[in-house]
């Protein structure tokens, strides 16, 4: 007979595999597209305390992040726009199509993105696709926001797996 403990850590475990399993489902790109780059990226989530119809909230603002090859070595930045541009000269921007929550609640969603406009030669104007996964952290804060601090910034870390998509070889 199974101890409660081991139940309610198998049961946790089961939740955790199915929501990664819905977050990676809905995040996938088109079948016709293939990953042509994969990167982690590490860095802040920026939000900014305003007022809102009920009162005081942390609002998104901007990503700042720096982005990193498997071997380890800087391959570009993360920005606002959403915008990535990559160690090449390239760059890539996106609009957000699906989210999908991260099984950690303290870590920002999962996203699949069209990208919407691209310039210089390299790696990212063949980008059509952008899918954030693996995410950690950069939730805003749970506190911090009142009516003595609008306007002041929170910057929270978070890391991501950032892989980029296309049906050009």
């Amino acid at each position: 007979m199974r101890s409660p403990i081991a139940i309610l850590t198998l049961s946790t475990l089961s939740f955790c595999l199915a929501s990664i399993a819905i977050a990676q489902t809905q995040t996938e790109p088109p079948s016709t597209q293939h990953p042509i780059l994969t990167v982690a990226g590490k860095g802040i989530q920026i939000y900014i305390c305003q007022q809102g119809p009920s009162g005081p909230e942390w609002v998104f603002q901007a990503p700042e992040a720096n982005l990193i090859d498997a071997s380890g070595n800087p391959a570009g930045t993360h920005s606002a726009g959403p915008a990535w541009n990559s160690k090449d000269g390239s760059s890539v921007k996106g609009v957000v199509l699906v989210k999908a929550a991260s099984s950690d609640p303290n870590s920002i969603p999962w996203l699949l993105l069209r990208a919407s406009g691209a310039s210089g030669t390299g790696i990212m104007t063949k980008v059509e696709f952008i899918r954030r996964s693996d995410t950690h952290g950069g939730v805003a804060p749970a506190s911090g926001c009142d009516a003595q601090h609008v306007n002041t910034s929170a910057r929270v870390p978070y890391t991501a797996t950032y892989t980029f998509y296309s049906t050009k070889p």
